[in-house]
């Protein structure tokens, strides 16, 4: 059951877990991890911590760290954590949302071009080859079958081939920063990510397609407000807007289909994404939904 009675995004789920929360505060400060934020979130007793930007390599050391941490400070407080992309099968789950952005020479290419919302040129095609991989990164970035309990529409998951600035069903949210700090701060989250995924793949991938996008001076779609399942069908077809694969066995066709995701990772390791996405499958065939998020409640 959930630790904390609290509403979502109430203060009293903050008060009643304080001191687990701020015993995890502190063992991430002894070692060295930057906790910009440490909230309550939607889901029934569901929090979310968000730490410092570094470099892609160390970005996924912390991610794995950040985990092993809170799992840690959970057992001495009595607690158990999950992140499982869903822990019940119907509802939000839990996402691993990254957060990137491209620089050269040490100026951030999200900022101060003369492109949407101040992307430069090389910044729209580097977001534009992210989009346009999405459905085959899925395979990556969603890697369980119960990811896919969590990647519904209007869930705040964002499973469609869309990006909008601050738009929360949009696959790819266009985050401007703070003003002041814009210079820095700007930069672009990848919501269809959950912490099921190997986070050096998933980044790894992330960073292969959008470099795709920017050695074709990939043109980035228009931008899509509001929540993407309201559109018409020929909306979104004029627009390039298609849902995200609806099961991991979809995900996996389009990660076969996808040369450029596979001649990155390289024969042997693509072929070990796709026969360990076979096997998970397999794992829970004939499974409903219920019994699949309890399968993986407790694996991640």
């Amino acid at each position: 059951m959930p630790a904390t009675t609290g509403p979502a995004y109430g203060a009293t789920r903050q008060v009643e877990l304080g001191d687990y929360t701020a015993d995890v505060l502190a063992a991430c400060a002894a070692q060295g991890i930057e906790v910009e934020q440490v909230h309550p979130e939607y889901a029934a007793g569901q929090f979310e911590i968000s730490v410092g930007a570094v470099d892609p390599v160390a970005a996924a050391d912390r991610s794995v760290l950040v985990r092993q941490t809170a799992r840690a400070v959970a057992g001495r407080h009595g607690l158990r954590v999950s992140f499982s992309p869903a822990v019940v099968g119907r509802g939000v789950g839990n996402g691993g949302h990254v957060h990137l952005s491209a620089w050269r020479d040490g100026a951030n290419l999200h900022s101060g071009g003369p492109g949407r919302y101040g992307m430069t040129a090389e910044a729209e095609s580097f977001t534009a080859g992210i989009l346009a991989h999405l459905p085959a990164l899925t395979a990556v970035t969603a890697p369980s079958p119960a990811s896919y309990l969590r990647l519904r529409p209007s869930q705040w998951a964002g499973v469609f081939t869309a990006w909008g600035r601050e738009t929360r069903e949009t696959a790819l949210r266009v985050v401007t920063g703070t003003a002041g700090l814009r210079d820095r701060a700007a930069n672009l989250e990848i919501k269809p990510v959950d912490l099921a995924a190997n986070p050096y793949l998933a980044i790894g991938s992330l960073i292969v397609a959008g470099l795709d996008g920017l050695a074709s001076s990939a043109a980035l779609p228009e931008e899509t407000t509001g929540d993407p399942a309201h559109l018409s069908e020929a909306e979104a077809g004029g627009r390039g807007v298609r849902r995200l694969p609806v099961s991991l066995e979809g995900a996996v066709e389009e990660f076969r289909a996808d040369d450029v995701l596979r001649a990155a990772l390289g024969p042997v390791l693509a072929d070990a994404v796709i026969a360990v996405r076979l096997g998970e499958l397999a794992s829970v065939a004939g499974l409903d939904d219920d019994r699949v998020a309890a399968a993986y409640r407790w694996k991640y």
